[in-house]
């Protein structure tokens, strides 16, 4: 992610769909090479801190969120900071294979060379009945409309 504070609007949108990109990769070792070695994590009650804890986190994280599908969206910015609204999709493994989507913010700081070095994040995940996946396959992510009710 090779965008660097200070942000324009510009450049932290850019900066947001990037990581949206890489994050639905699902691939923790590309996803890592956008954080500082010693970044440091708050996911949702996880407290986290360097490559390693991340690494293995984000592992973690999709061994249980099967097809996972992501949507970030800028909220705010400044200088060296982002806000960021994103909800994704994923059959949940823990839960047999329900579908499940989370609803969250996260808020994320950059050392100058672009790379993050602190995110913190919270979400709640609501449970899906039939029919209502918004990011369903064939179809991008960038496709499906989400309503004021929804931000």
């Amino acid at each position: 992610m090779p965008l660097c504070p200070p942000f324009t609007e510009d450049t932290a949108r850019k900066k947001v769909k990037l990581a949206q990109e890489l994050w639905n990769s699902r691939d923790p070792h590309k996803v890592i090479q956008a954080y500082t070695e010693t970044s440091i994590w708050r996911n949702r009650d996880q407290f986290l801190q360097g490559h390693d804890a991340i690494t293995a986190f984000l592992t973690r994280k999709w061994e249980k969120e099967h097809d996972y599908r992501l949507r970030k969206e800028l909220f705010a910015w400044q200088e060296n900071k982002i806000a960021v609204q994103f909800w994704y999709e994923y059959r949940d493994a823990h839960d047999g294979m329900r579908w499940k989507r989370c609803y969250g913010l996260e808020h994320w700081t950059f050392d100058a060379d672009g790379r993050m070095r602190k995110r913190q994040m919270s979400g709640n995940d609501v449970q899906l009945a039939e029919g209502e996946r918004w990011f369903t396959d064939g179809k991008s992510v960038e496709d499906s409309f989400i309503g004021e009710e929804h931000w």
